[in-house]
């Protein structure tokens, strides 16, 4: 029960179990969250800062809070950040011991200011202005950094959520100005200099310092205490003839989003590929409605193959069949056709694709194409330490002193193995585990005890995937995905005994905090037990309490 003034609200503490939390939503929309360990109670904002999840939605794990949607993670005891996809902590609010009640004033904000006057003569070089360089630099401040910070990137504007291209602004939900990471004077109020419009022709790791020339071919070179390369990844062109045409495009910065959007209104579109960033561009544009036509063109008989059942792939090409798109599978695309189209001179989204050509002979009508196959990692900076497949780094993506490679290039050490991911929330990992281990920072966790987390979003719904498997062939499913209620585990092999090492879900997502609490603690379950009916909210809740 709540009773609620103008900023105090009284809530009954015998709602709360001891080693649980509760969740109160207000009248003017707020939420608060309240946490107890024997009679201690903590007060906090319970919407997570990333989307507003209301946390008490989610799983609390020990002194872990997870949130339902997308995973940032907080501790308990004080809201500190423990793990993105969130970039900050939670706010905290005072709370008075009345009795048998505790009386919260959300006026009265816990703010710790952190000092700082950490490694003060000291200069850190961040190489590329994505996920993880960004939260390199925010990180730093955060933990009391008092060097200087200078982020070169070679875009014209600051650091942005580059998944929101595809999952929100295409489909025209989400303004330009509400992408860019920490609000558009990030940079200012961080004391963070940044380099914009600036190309980094060549790291020399040895001597932590890169040289770097700028829109008017000026050369300049610059040497750091601490260099930090997160180069990030560029779209991979297939070998088909025609990809060189005007009316063909990728999506992996906001220019292209933008041209995307403009070229592609009142015509027909073709998307070469059936990953999830190919869906994704699918979903977004049948849900700003303004083109003529979708077709998916897939090499595969199914979409996300690679990462979900046939079962729960079908699933997901109901959903967009639902919504408008067509759909060519078992398909080799031969060549992107050309035609000769008058353009209006004013129009600067021209085309002159006429079509895609598959090698059944089969001509799909077009007049843009989307390549939706895949990246490959801008490792060339560090060309002379690469593996064929990333940098390899340790458990704190670093490559040696002082110099760390973080994100899409980087083939990090961590619990699951040696892996290169090219996902957003890896991504900001990277960059949490690096800034701490630039600060000499042991309270932050490195990557030996994170696992891999990933969501695509499609027509509103929210596919989320936690962990690595390296095929979903071996899986057990749960659930109904043609409801969009489901929750599938994926196995290395089919012994019984195997654990699972990844799990996609539809709609329980408490299901899935659980099992990535217990795949981050190494006690994933066995396909033996799933299949006899194990509890896993019970036992992630039940282990983590154990501590």
């Amino acid at each position: 029960m709540t009773k609620a003034t103008i900023n105090t609200v009284t809530i009954d503490k015998a709602d709360i179990p001891d080693g649980g939390m509760k969740s109160y939503k207000q009248d003017d929309d707020s939420i608060i969250l309240i946490t107890r360990d024997d009679s201690t109670f903590h007060a906090f904002d319970g919407k997570c800062p990333h989307a507003g999840a209301d946390l008490g939605n989610g799983l609390r794990c020990g002194h872990r809070v997870v949130c339902p949607w997308h995973h940032a993670t907080f501790d308990s005891r004080d809201g500190t950040l423990l793990e993105p996809i969130a970039i900050e902590g939670l706010t905290r609010y005072t709370v008075t011991d009345d009795g048998d009640t505790l009386l919260v004033d959300t006026s009265a904000q816990i703010n710790e200011r952190v000092e700082q006057d950490k490694l003060s003569d000291t200069h850190t070089i961040i190489v590329g202005g994505g996920g993880s360089g960004f939260m390199t630099a925010d990180q730093l401040r955060q933990g009391g950094y008092g060097g200087k910070i200078t982020l070169i990137s070679n875009e014209d504007k600051a650091p942005y959520n580059r998944p929101l291209l595809s999952k929100a602004f295409l489909a025209g939900n989400m303004p330009e100005e509400k992408l860019l990471l920490g609000g558009a004077d990030w940079a200012q109020k961080n004391d963070i200099k940044l380099r914009l419009n600036q190309t980094v022709s060549e790291v020399l790791p040895n001597e932590r310092r890169v040289n770097m020339v700028d829109s008017n071919d000026d050369n300049e070179t610059v040497t750091a205490d601490f260099l930090v390369v997160a180069t990030g990844a560029s779209p991979a062109i297939p070998p088909i003839k025609g990809t060189d045409l005007d009316g063909v495009y990728t999506l992996r910065s906001m220019e292209d989003a933008k041209l995307i959007k403009a070229a592609s209104h009142d015509q027909r579109v073709a998307i070469i590929g059936t990953g999830f960033i190919g869906m994704e561009v699918a979903s977004a544009l049948a849900q700003a409605g303004t083109t003529a036509s979708i077709t998916v063109v897939g090499q595969d008989n199914r979409v996300m193959g690679n990462i979900v059942s046939e079962t729960v792939s079908n699933a997901l090409i109901k959903l967009h069949e639902e919504n408008g798109i067509n759909f060519v599978f078992d398909a080799t695309v031969n060549e992107i056709t050309k035609i000769d189209r008058q353009v209006d001179k004013d129009d600067q989204a021209s085309s002159n694709v006429g079509g895609v050509t598959l090698a059944s002979g089969e001509h799909i009508d077009a007049d843009i194409v989307i390549l939706g196959t895949g990246v490959s990692a801008n490792t060339s900076l560090l060309a002379e330490v690469n593996d064929p497949d990333g940098v390899q780094v340790d458990s704190t993506l670093q490559l040696r002193d002082g110099v760390y490679a973080l994100g899409d290039i980087a083939k990090a050490s961590g619990q699951m193995g040696r892996m290169r991911i090219e996902h957003w929330r890896v991504a900001l990992q990277h960059g949490l585990v690096s800034a701490a281990a630039i600060l000499n920072d042991d309270s932050v966790e490195s990557l030996e005890a994170r696992i891999p987390f990933f969501w695509t979003m499609q027509y509103g719904k929210s596919l989320r995937y936690s962990g690595h498997a390296a095929t979903p062939e071996y899986h057990i499913l749960f659930g109904a995905p043609d409801t969009l209620d489901y929750i599938e585990y994926y196995f290395d092999d089919e012994n019984e005994d195997t654990r699972a090492s990844a799990a996609s879900t539809l709609g329980r997502d408490k299901e899935l905090v659980a099992f990535s609490e217990l795949l981050r603690r190494g006690h994933a379950p066995t396909r033996a037990q799933l299949n006899a009916g194990f509890d896993i909210i019970e036992q992630a809740q039940a282990l983590s309490q154990s501590d």
